[in-house]
């Protein structure tokens, strides 16, 4: 028997660490509210400073947060894949958008509408207590990201999102080998320099550093890491 809408829904919510603590029935409580919502490639999810009216969740294809400088520069915040959450914040204070994001590739998300949302948590107080302890793993999580970058030199930095990419495309290709097998990650070096923050020439010297030490192989929009247990030799 094929697969109904909702059904998908809940396999989707049931991979997302954020909903990990929820039950069967929770699940399908909020798939009975979520909306499928297609986006082609390079089109705009929503606006830094537009108001907070759903959170999403990646079904398939690929998307960038964003946060842009008055000057015009902008840094990306995330890259995301199938099965990862932004905007969750919606679902709680209704503020406006901290950051941007658009469609990296043709890509759909599920929406979870705010106010849907926020009805059934008032519905539902246990549901909003394992909701908000998700939402406080997510914190502590970014909170050391934030404080273990705060410390890395470029390099180590570039070297950190180069292995953390590397970890995911093994995930998603389900490549348990212990990460010794090469991966091409689709990224340009701007968007690699946008992620460690700090310019694309410094980007372009470390991974020309990289491809001397037969670490990395850089091609037009794309990295393959050769080697990428070596990649931890330049996280420090």
């Amino acid at each position: 028997m094929p697969e109904t809408t909702e059904q998908s829904a809940v396999e989707l919510l049931r991979s997302v660490p954020l909903f990990a603590d929820l039950e069967e029935g929770e699940l399908e409580r909020f798939s009975q509210v979520a909306v499928p919502r297609t986006f082609p490639a390079g089109t705009r999810v929503f606006h830094e400073g537009d108001s907070s009216d759903a959170c999403y969740i990646v079904r398939e294809g690929s998307f960038r947060v964003t946060r842009e400088h008055s000057d015009g520069r902008a840094i990306t915040l995330a890259t995301l894949g199938p099965g990862e959450i932004f905007g969750e914040l919606a679902m709680l204070d209704g503020d406006t958008r901290s950051a941007s994001a658009e469609s990296i590739t043709d890509g759909t998300l599920l929406a979870l509408p705010a106010n849907d949302v926020r009805s059934l948590l008032g519905r539902n107080p246990e549901i909003a207590l394992k909701l908000v302890a998700g939402l406080v793993r997510r914190l502590r999580a970014a909170n050391m990201r934030l404080s273990r970058q705060s410390f890395q030199t470029v390099p180590s930095r570039v070297a950190g999102i180069l292995a953390q990419l590397s970890r995911e495309g093994q995930d998603k290709d389900g490549d348990g080998d212990g990460g010794m097998q090469e991966v091409t990650i689709r990224m340009n070096q701007t968007d690699l320099a946008q992620l460690a923050g700090t310019s694309r020439e410094s980007v372009s010297r470390f991974l020309a550093e990289l491809e001397r030490a037969g670490v990395v192989r850089s091609g037009r929009g794309r990295v393959t890491v050769l080697q990428p247990n070596k990649l931890r030799n330049y996280i420090y």
